[in-house]
């Protein structure tokens, strides 16, 4: 169903719109680029470097759960996509060989990056305006990297949707375990 069917007729559809867009090659191929491992894991390292040594330093309870738990999310990206693109074996827009582009790789990693930076970096950051930003910031750079690998032709739409949607459950799952797990110890439920 995914690699044939209604969805793919929706992708026959939607792609066309967006690969004729007037998004110029070169600023859709650097969108493409910016959800390639090379670009989006390090600028993820750095905010997973810089949260660690905030909270260490400052001798935050639990300092070392977000970092690991960003890095965990990471590393999930390979172990999620790669057998899901092997079970589908959905084929590419027309001029891409093969099959394997369902969900799009590229998508999970920025993602995963990207997001995990932001939500590393928030509590750091002083002032609802300045969260705010970064997450807008966070979100139309997901969505330009899904416009950028739809316009080169790289992906479908769909293939890009279904990262965004897996991935997005990814980061909540981070998000749920900092803010379980990673209170202050003055803030942990006292044994009755």
């Amino acid at each position: 169903m995914i690699a044939d069917g209604p969805l793919r007729d929706a992708d026959e559809r939607l792609g066309p719109w967006i690969t004729g867009s007037r998004l110029p090659d070169g600023a859709a191929e650097l969108l493409a680029d910016l959800g390639s491992v090379a670009v989006a894991a390090p600028l993820l390292a750095a905010a997973i470097a810089y949260a660690a040594w905030r909270g260490h330093r400052a001798g935050t309870y639990r300092w070392w759960l977000a970092p690991v738990t960003a890095a965990v999310a990471m590393a999930v990206v390979p172990v999620l996509v790669i057998p899901l693109k092997e079970l589908i074996g959905r084929t590419g827009p027309p001029g891409m060989d093969g099959t394997g582009y369902y969900p799009s790789g590229h998508t999970a990693t920025a993602m995963v990056a990207y997001g995990g930076a932001t939500l590393l970096l928030l509590p750091y950051l002083r002032g609802s305006y300045a969260r705010r930003e970064l997450v807008i910031a966070c979100a139309l750079l997901n969505f330009g990297v899904g416009l950028g690998l739809v316009r080169r032709g790289y992906h479908w739409p769909l293939d890009v949707v279904a990262s965004w949607c897996l991935f997005g459950m990814v980061l909540q799952v981070m998000v749920v375990i900092v803010a379980r797990h990673g209170r202050r110890a003055d803030e942990e439920p006292q044994p009755k």
